[in-house]
């Protein structure tokens, strides 16, 4: 009974995106030219923010944040999916797999109360324009960013704590690319039937209860503008249209997989690869070719480049 309940399993097999090792070849292009336009698109836009004096504002700095955290989700992931579309056999070690659910949670939660606090700094600037700076101070700012922090690393360990003690001593082979907790609690040598729906409410209360902070934000916003202004309701969405478009991106693939009660393997994998690679690579673009400040930010750092290149 003592060696039963211990855990013997020492790696796990990902199955993949697919079976067919054409699909997986040709997909391995695409992918890692997606991984490297995420890296790329999320450093620029944090550079961008923490150098040019015109983006020093409340607004960019959690932008800077979000786009740090954006590339950081990515990459728990999509270097390993890349990776393993060259191998035969997709294993990943014990400590890894469980490393991999500690970071995509941090990553994910944080995420979800970063995308809130941004929704809070929308509101003072529109609302409250008066005292938006006063109101979004720098230490309110680096406060908010670090309680999305806490609640991501939290939320995490509670997740990886309800796991880490399973017994694994048969099956390893995980129907994804990345060990996803519900795949990976169905490898467990036990009934986890509860401990799934304790760990599905766990991260769909999360999820959800971001969620709804987040339509009540943006539906106070527009609601309050359009009273005082007969144009206000279509500027404030003009303005918040970025922050609307990735909130649904991102919340829409989470709340999905988690809440939905029927998995389909097919759309969980799509889901999957949505939120942890898509998802990442949209953010800056979404937010660069909406935004007029940060295109000029991008011609500014061009013609600087430049003129240093014809003084040189």
């Amino acid at each position: 009974m003592e060696e039963a309940n211990q855990s013997v399993v020492s790696e796990f097999i990902f199955r993949g995106l697919c079976n067919s090792r054409e699909l997986q070849t040709f997909l391995l292009m695409p992918f890692s030219i997606l991984y490297m336009m995420t890296v790329v698109g999320n450093l620029l836009v944090v550079s961008l923010i923490f150098t040019d004096p015109h983006l020093h504002s409340p607004m960019y700095f959690l932008l800077a944040n979000l786009s740090f955290v954006d590339f950081c989700l990515s990459s728990v992931t999509t270097p390993k999916l890349t990776t393993d579309f060259l191998k035969e056999n997709k294993t990943i070690s014990f400590g890894g797999c469980m490393s991999q659910i500690l970071c995509v949670h941090i990553f994910a939660g944080g995420e979800m109360v970063l995308l809130v606090s941004m929704a809070y700094d929308r509101y003072v600037a529109i609302c409250k324009p008066l005292r938006y700076f006063s109101i979004m101070n720098r230490q309110k700012c680096i406060l908010l960013v670090l309680i999305s922090w806490i609640i991501g690393f939290v939320h995490a360990m509670s997740q990886l704590a309800m796991i880490l003690e399973l017994p694994f001593c048969g099956p390893r082979i995980v129907d994804s690319f990345f060990c996803d907790i519900p795949l990976v609690i169905k490898l467990a040598c036990m009934d986890t039937h509860t401990l799934g729906i304790l760990i599905n409410t766990d991260s769909g209360v999360l999820a959800t209860s971001c969620f709804i902070l987040l339509l009540i934000s943006y539906t106070y916003i527009l609601v309050t503008v359009r009273l005082h202004s007969k144009d206000g309701a279509s500027k404030a969405l003009s303005t918040c249209t970025s922050h609307i478009t990735v909130v649904v991106l991102f919340f829409g693939p989470c709340i999905f997989i988690y809440l939905w009660p029927l998995s389909v393997t097919s759309v969980d994998k799509f889901l999957a690869v949505f939120y942890t690679v898509i998802t990442p690579l949209l953010n800056p673009a979404i937010y660069t070719l909406r935004n007029k400040e940060i295109k000029n930010a991008i011609k500014r750092l061009v013609n600087q480049n430049v003129e240093s290149r014809d003084n040189f």
